[in-house]
């Protein structure tokens, strides 16, 4: 389970505090259901993905994990890029308790990501696309209770994109999902309840279906 409670957040500009992406949000996402996010561009759907993961901190309020929850997959946050791909994967593995297998997840990640020899290079100096490769493996080399994705594929060519859609399918028969997806096809095929962004406020729906209804009208 995971409670969102009266989340605030707001960014710092050159002008000083930004508008409220967030503004008093209240959530009680339970466990083993699969949650698509849903909203307008700039409606906080990766500020809030961000939060629930907890890479990025709320400026009011406060998020309760009763479970553990992975970092955004496929968005390369949190990897310091003078590392390697490999050099950050062995931290991984090592920060998850993973020293007795690290060979066999550095493996599986090398194989799954496909990066080549980039994967000995400072990731610094990947493409967007590579940085996306590594982090969905990474994400995909340890277990969560609850995976969360920010419009996990996208990355990669066609071919990697199938095989990361694949993936993801199979991890859902074990795990819990919170999806963004622009893609209403994806949202359904994953998700079985929604959560519509709009205004700064968070609607919970039991029925996804009924969150892509409340969203499509409202930009009617």
């Amino acid at each position: 389970m995971i409670l969102v409670r009266d989340v605030h957040k707001r960014y710092q500009t050159a002008h000083g505090p930004g508008r409220w992406v967030l503004e008093g949000v209240n959530l009680t996402i339970p466990p083993e259901v699969n949650v698509g996010l849903i909203g307008q561009n700039g409606a906080g759907k990766s500020t809030l993905l961000r939060l629930i993961g907890g890479i990025d901190q709320p400026n009011r309020g406060r998020i309760e994990r009763y479970c553990r929850v992975s970092w955004p997959m496929g968005r390369g946050v949190g990897l310091p890029g003078h590392l390697t791909g490999r050099q950050n994967a062995k931290f991984l593995c090592r920060v998850h308790g993973h020293e007795a297998d690290i060979l066999d997840r550095l493996a599986f990640i090398e194989d799954f990501a496909q990066l080549g020899p980039m994967f000995d290079e400072p990731i610094n100096t990947y493409s967007s696309g590579l940085r996306a490769r590594l982090q969905f493996a990474l994400s995909l080399a340890f277990d969560f209770d609850v995976y969360i994705a920010d419009e996990s594929f996208s990355a990669g060519d066609s071919g990697f994109r199938k095989k990361a859609k694949a993936a993801f399918r199979r991890m859902t028969r074990r795990a819990s999902v919170i999806v963004v997806s622009h893609q209403e096809l994806i949202l359904k095929e994953f998700c079985t309840a929604g959560i519509w962004l709009s205004n700064g406020k968070a609607h919970w729906f039991d029925d996804i279906d009924d969150a892509l209804r409340a969203y499509e009208e409202s930009v009617e």
